[in-house]
This record gives C-alpha cells, structure tokens and sequence, in this order.
C-alpha cells in the first residue's frame, strides 16, 4: 500500500505539471503567436521528461529488467499496458480509418477491444502463473522443448518487428510534420526517444515511463476533441451528446450524394479510369510509350532549361516508374482499381456493409467479420502485451490488470468516433464549396510536409473544391484536427506530444520483447546456458540497440500503411500463437510436435497470404496470388489460425501422448 500511495502521488504532480506546462505553451503563443517552436517544445520537451524517468529507473538486475520486479500494482500496470496497446496506429489511424470508411472502422475498435476479453478469460493468468519472463519461454516451458522455444522466438521477432516499424513510421510522420525535418531525420529522433526511455532500464525503465505516457496520450485526445465538440455546440462531453452530429451529418451525406456538381467529379474520375484501362490493355507496348514520353519530356526541359522544379518532377516519377510491363500492371491495376472506388457514390459514415450487388455486400461482410476475428486473436496473442502481465504480484493482480486497461483504453475508444464525425463534419461544412484558389493554409502546409497526405483535385474543373476531389491520407487527419477545426497551434503541439507517447510507448515494449526473444530464449537457452545474469542483461541491450537502429532503417522506406502494418501484426501474432497458446493450457493431449507444427503451418499461410495480395508485395516481387473469398490480406490471420489449430491437433493425435511431467505441469499452470 506504500508503494501505491507513493505512485499516486508522484503521478499526480507529473499531470498537475503536465496541465500547467500546457496552459504556460497557450498563454505564451498569445503573446507571440504560433510558430514552429511549439512543434519543438511539445516534441522534445516530454521526451527529455521520458529520459529522465528511464535514467532513474536503470538497472541492471534481471528479474527487474525482464519483468520490473514483479511488483507493479494492477491499476498502474493497466494503464502502462493500456499506453503499450494504444499505439500510433490507435492515435493516429484509428479516427482516420473512420473518418475514410465510417461503419467499417468499427471493426478495430470492437476487435481491439473484444480481445482483452479472451486476455482475461483464456491467457493472462495462466501466463502469470507460469511466471516465465517471455511468451517464447512460457512456451518453451510448457512443451519442454528447445525446438518450440525458438520458432516462438522467431515468430515473436517477426510479428513484433513489422508492429515496431509501423511505429517508428508514426514517428517520422509526426516529426515532420510539427518540426519540419526531412523523414528519416524525424525516424532518427523517434529513435533517440525509444532507446532512452528502454536501454538503461528495461522492463522497469518503460512501465513507468508508459504510466506517464498514458498520461500524455490520453489528455491529447480528450483535450482536442471537447474544445471542437464546444466550438460546433455538442457542449464539454460530447460523448453523450455526438448523436446529433450525426443527423447533421446524414443531411450532408444526402446533399453530397445528390449534387450534380459532385457528380460531375465522379464521372470524371471514372473517364481517368477508363484511359487507365486503355493502357493495360495495350501493354506491353504501352509501357514502352509511357515511358519514352516521360525521358521525351525530361530531355525537353533539361535542354531548354526548364525549371528546376518541373525536371525534378520529371526525374521523380521517372524513378517510381515500374521496373517493367508486368509491375507496370500491378501499379495501373490499382491506381484504376483507385480511381472506380472514388467515382462510386460516397457512402454515409452510418451505413453499414454498402454495396452495389449481393456478391460485394457478402464480401464486405466476411471482410468486416475477418479483421474483427483477426484483431481480437491478435490482441490475445501480442507477446509484449502478455508479457506485461508478468509483471504484477500475483495471479488475481494479472486478473484485475487487464480489467484496468480495459477502463483505461474504453476511455480512447469511446471518443474516436468523436473525433472522426467532428471532423468529417467540419470539412463538408468549411472546405467543400471553397474556391480552390482559397483553400485554408492547413492543406497547403501538409501538402508541404508530405505531398501524399493532402491532395484536392481539379475536380471538373469548376475552380470549386468539391468533396469527391478531396483526399485525407487517414494516417494525418487526428494530427491535423486541430488545425482543420480552427483551434490554437499549442492544441496541435499537444496532439503531437499525445501521438508521439502513443507510439514511444508501443515501440518501448516491442523493442524490449524482440531484445529478450534473442537474448533470453535464443541466446541464454540455447546457445550459452551458462551465461550470468549481468552478461544476459548487457547482451540484451546491446540487441536492443542493433533491433532499433534496423527498424528505423526499414521504416526509413516507407513501407505501407500505418494501419495496415499493424492489422498484418495482429494477423501474424494470431496465426503463430493463439492456437499453441490455448491448446497448451486448455488441452494436456498437445504435444511438442503439435506445437510445432501448429506454429509453423499458421505463420506459413499467414505470411504466404499476406505477400501474394498486399499491393506493394505484389509489385516487389511480382508474384500475383489469388485473394480466397475475396478477403483482404489484413485479414489473412483468418486462415492462418485455423490452419494452426488443425495442424496442432492432427499431429498431436499421431504423436505419442505427452507424459506425466507434461500433464502435471498443465495442472500447476490451470491452478487458481
């Protein structure tokens, strides 16, 4: 009770700072005005309060490294871990996924949130009870093998590295956006923030880190959102009150939808794809075409002295041009397959499952159902969030963890589709309809920071900014909302701070679960099982390390989606652990062999799925593959888990029956 006492009031003072800190930023910039120095305080100014807590939290001893001790109380481990789940995909992507999709969105937030309910039901306290320091090791542990420990390692590594990129890439967006930096610059000061908050301390280092991240994240959301939902007459909480945007909103789909103007944008984009279709058809001559009238060009502005900026232009699409007539079609495929999908008719937030015909209603349906099965596996399956719940006191405290960070994430997932709605709203009513020669300054400057993010097209030609031709990147909406809404600029450094604890915090407990999968089961376990604790601590930073500066340069490629990243994540973590994991606890029959099968069958198909559908794999390798049911490659956890389990159960049914010690153990492990 000491200890939680203590903690209460140390992290109350650090928000009571944190509030004056920000209402110190509002009072100064309406002194001097807005400027890109707010995006510089809100950026570095937490992140050196992170490295202070990391520095007083090094240490060097084991079972505080790995595993804090085994003392974090259950509230303040709920909302650490609740800082580790609400990545940069939750802070940033979620609104926006709304905002583009509407009902469809709705599947991360019911299976995100669905899947702490299998966390409490089915793994967290037999996880705990085990009391092993990794999900690898719990494994290696329950089927007594060597063998097992190390494909869990490795497909602990894989599902936890593509999770780590996709938040480093959050980073470099952020970064760039409020500091102006060069992309990979903004990677590299993510990175710096990441490791001081992780290297000196491990496991203890990021839990209280993660509890004042919490802190930041939670207040960036709920903050913005109340003052827009004030300014547009939805009162404080708009929580309660938001239904009544909604039929705002509904009058403004209708007229959308209507409008000839609009229309007329829609058929234009359909003309555009039509000509794409003209190209594919003649191919490969067309590519051939295609690319001597580009060089034509080039050459033409180079030997009359263009300007500078039209032959960079020219060298830039030059350089994405595809390799060859077969990427060629895989890029004007989906650039056609892009242009159809904003000539059809805009689709009201409210709708569920829009269609024009039975066959696509059924497949949006099975798509819907499959990204929620798969995120709800997924969460269940997450090694660095199991593994946070190794680091309460007791079994019954891993109980009531996972009902705090329940409590605790229901308050970031109510308000989403606040936030989204709030949005949506603001754009209809205060940018369509614009003139296009004076569109608001937001959109110019994240048309500055990435051209990709922000993009309104000619639309037909009208000189009048119409809903069709507007183009949100979803990954900027939430760091835009402020300035889209009107508010002052330290509101948008507050979003920035709010973003980047989002994605320090999941990239604090990815790096630390890829580091200890290498350095205590691969490396302690089955290379040096002499090795000491201090030697094992020490190796496990210098991993730490050599991870982070790798997946800083893959994200320096840019390589998908935010979003998307993570959903392949869940997918991944579902397919390589949720059937080992169950059937291990829930079924003493499993076997080693079982296991193994299980683990490699599910991440086989899942991985096989995800590389032959994803666009930018297809373009990479050129190998097509066949989409089955028409599921998206998101979703392609819904196969590799069923294929885990039948492999599983198949092979360990032929497999000799586990012996007493097997089943004793499951026993101990299933015991209250």
């Amino acid at each position: 009770m000491r200890l939680v006492s203590r903690l209460v009031r140390a992290y109350a003072l650090y928000t009571l700072g944190f509030f004056l800190f920000v209402y110190t930023m509002w009072r100064i910039e309406r002194v001097t005005g807005p400027g890109v120095w707010v995006g510089y305080v809100f950026l570095f100014v937490p992140i050196a309060v992170y490295a202070v807590i990391g520095l007083l939290s090094r240490t060097s001893d084991l079972v505080e490294y790995y595993v804090a001790g085994r003392r974090v109380p259950a509230a303040f481990n709920g909302m650490a871990t609740a800082a580790d789940w609400l990545s940069a995909a939750s802070f940033i992507g979620l609104a926006g996924s709304l905002y583009a999709t509407g009902y469809d969105g709705l599947a991360y937030m019911m299976g995100w949130t669905g899947g702490y309910c299998l966390v409490a039901f089915l793994l967290a306290p037999y996880v705990r009870k085990l009391a092993r320091y990794t999900i690898p090791d719990f494994l290696g542990t329950r089927y007594s093998s060597n063998v097992v420990r190390g494909i869990a390692a490795m497909a602990a590594i894989l599902c936890s590295f593509v999770y780590l990129v996709a938040q480093i890439q959050g980073v470099g967006l952020i970064a760039t956006r409020f500091i102006g930096v060069d992309f990979a610059i903004g990677i590299a000061c993510g990175l710096a923030g990441i490791l001081v908050c992780s290297f000196l301390g491990g496991m203890r280092a990021v839990t209280w880190t993660q509890v004042a991240q919490y802190v930041i994240l939670i207040s960036a959301f709920l903050i913005p959102v109340s003052m827009i939902a004030h300014k547009d007459g939805l009162g404080w909480v708009p929580q309660l009150t938001y239904g009544r945007m909604m039929e705002r909103m509904e009058k403004l789909d209708r007229t959308v939808r209507d409008s000839p103007q609009e229309r007329s944008v829609r058929a234009s984009y359909r003309e555009w794809a039509a000509q794409i279709d003209v190209r594919l058809a003649a191919l490969p001559g067309s590519y051939l075409d295609e690319k001597a009238r580009l060089m034509r060009e080039l050459d033409d502005l180079r030997r009359r002295n263009g300007p500078l900026r039209d032959i960079h232009a020219r060298e830039a699409a030059l350089e994405a041009f595809p390799r060859d007539a077969a990427a060629a079609r895989v890029v004007w495929t989906q650039e056609r397959d892009d242009l159809l999908a904003r000539a059809t008719d805009p689709v009201p937030m409210y709708e569920p499952f829009p269609a024009a015909s039975d066959d696509e209603r059924r497949t949006h349906e099975r798509n819907f159902l499959s990204l929620l099965l798969c995120l709800s596996l997924g969460t269940a399956s997450l090694p660095h969030i199991l593994s946070r719940y190794n680091t309460t006191t007791s079994v019954s405290s891993a109980r009531r963890s996972v009902a705090w960070t329940l409590f605790f994430i229901a308050l970031f997932y109510v308000t989403v589709p606040v936030l989204a709605v709030l949005i949506k709203y603001d754009v209809m009513t205060h940018l369509v309809g614009r003139s296009m020669a004076d569109w608001p300054t937001w959109v110019t400057q994240w048309h500055r920071a990435e051209p990709g993010l922000v993009g309104i097209d000619v639309g037909n030609g009208d000189g009048i900014i119409r809903w069709s031709a507007i183009r949100l990147q979803p990954d900027m909406v939430v760091l835009a909302a402020p300035e889209i809404a009107g508010l002052p600029y330290v509101i948008s450094g507050l979003v920035a701070a709010g973003a980047l604890a989002a994605a320090l915090s999941t990239a604090d407990g990815l790096l630390l679960t890829i580091a200890n999968a290498l350095s205590h089961d691969i490396y302690y376990h089955m290379v040096d099982p002499e090795a000491s604790s201090q030697r094992r601590v020490t190796i496990s930073k210098i991993l730490l390390l050599g991870v982070a500066l790798f997946a800083s340069y893959v994200a320096s490629l840019n390589t998908g989606n935010i979003l998307f990243l993570v959903g392949a994540a869940f997918s991944l973590a579902a397919s390589s652990f949720f059937p080992v994991l169950v059937l291990g606890v829930f079924w003493k029959r499993t076997t080693q062999r079982g296991a193994v099968a299980g683990m490699l069958a599910g991440l086989g198909v899942c991985v096989y799925y995800i590389v032959s559908t994803y666009p930018y794999f297809r373009q990479l390798t050129g190998f097509v593959g066949p989409r089955w049911f028409g599921i998206e490659p998101i979703s392609s956890g819904v196969f590799g888990v069923p294929a885990g389990f039948v492999a599983t159960i198949v092979v360990s049914l032929f497999d000799r029956a586990p012996d007493a010690y097997t089943k004793a153990l499951v026993d101990y492990i299933r015991h209250p």
